[in-house]
């Protein structure tokens, strides 16, 4: 869904460096994770590069790519164990494009730190990538003592602690916009894909439920005393699924960049049940679904409750989840948006 929206904002940025595409054109994923695909990603980026060089009878440029995730991402395994083949495979794609002699530069950095600070030194980069991170907080919001047995923004929430909620995205957005616009050099393009809602309702099930369902488990291991009630009202979850005329605000706000494009696009929860390979089966429809939860969930949780409760936790949401999905339709709510820095 995001491809030809990647391929827009490079296309137009390209004419925009002059007569001469940058010798060496730098290129950011923020928030890239261990596994496999933010390779995917910058594949297709430097594809498109490469196709327009050549349909432009321009000379190739250098490729500096930069992956970031927080200093407790395991870079070792994303470089020892994806990254050789991955280099091999664009080296042979380049060769039965452009012949045997064809050649590509591409030197690869980690780049660890919080994306909510400076990365990069000023104006060094031409492209920005982001995906299913930005819902992420920088920190739990202040003033969420009301959100008793919730973890994040429910439809028994108060007011407050909605507003907690949504003033820690600005801030944190803003201060990402602010970043950004120092590092990406004039007319560079950012594209942002972030978890979201099309309701101006924040507590709207679109964007909460999957959340939700975590809580109903967790209450229900209170009631069984299997956890304790006062670390259930202390833990929230650093989380925000913005609507698009919330991040179109915040972009106008803060002033670096010009909205190229904003779209929602929709994602079924269960395309988690199908697989890359044919010869896999999930065991059943609600499995893949867990598993992608207990990925982003399970060091929240084990840092507040103790890991002795995480395949518990797992189990009953599975259950849970089960049962939702047999009554209704689930999506997933992405808010795409292409970035053009401007000044």
């Amino acid at each position: 869904m995001t491809k030809p929206i990647m391929k827009a904002a490079i296309t137009d940025f390209l004419p925009t460096a002059g007569t001469t595409i940058p010798a060496s054109f730098a290129i950011a994923d923020l928030g890239c994770s261990c596994g496999p695909n933010t390779l995917f990603v910058v594949s297709d980026i430097i594809s498109i590069i490469i196709d327009l060089c050549n349909a432009t009878k321009h000379e190739l440029p250098e490729f500096q790519v930069f992956l970031n995730d927080l200093p407790e991402n395991d870079f070792n395994t994303l470089f020892s164990s994806f990254l050789p083949t991955f280099q091999a495979k664009l080296s042979e794609q380049m060769k039965s494009k452009y012949g045997a002699l064809a050649t590509l530069s591409c030197f690869f950095n980690g780049v660890p730190g919080s994306y909510y600070g400076r990365l990069f030194a000023q104006e060094s980069l031409h492209f920005v990538h982001s995906s299913y991170c930005l819902m992420w907080r920088s920190q739990v919001p202040q003033g969420l003592e009301g959100n008793k047995g919730n973890i994040y923004i429910a439809r028994s929430s108060p007011a407050s602690v909605i507003r907690a909620f949504y003033e820690q995205f600005q801030r944190d957005f803003s201060t990402f916009l602010d970043c950004r616009g120092q590092e990406l050099v004039v007319g560079g393009r950012m594209v942002l894909t972030i978890l979201g809602r099309r309701s101006d309702d924040p507590s709207s099930d679109e964007c909460c439920h999957h959340v939700n369902l975590l809580a109903t488990v967790l209450n229900e291991m209170v009631s069984e005393g299997l956890i304790e009630e006062e670390k259930m009202d202390s833990f929230n979850i650093p989380y925000y699924t913005p609507s698009p005329k919330e991040v179109r605000w915040e972009v106008q706000k803060q002033g670096s960049f010009s909205v190229d494009s904003l779209e929602v696009s929709k994602v079924d929860w269960s395309v988690f049940d199908t697989s890359f390979d044919p010869n896999v089966v999930l065991k059943d429809r609600e499995y893949g679904m867990t598993m992608c939860m207990r990925a982003t969930a399970e060091p929240l949780l084990v840092g507040h409750f103790g890991g002795e409760v995480i395949d518990e936790v797992f189990k009953r949401y599975r259950a849970h989840l089960a049962d939702h999905m047999s009554k209704q339709k689930t999506l997933f709510i992405n808010v795409i948006v292409s970035l053009k820095k401007i000044t």
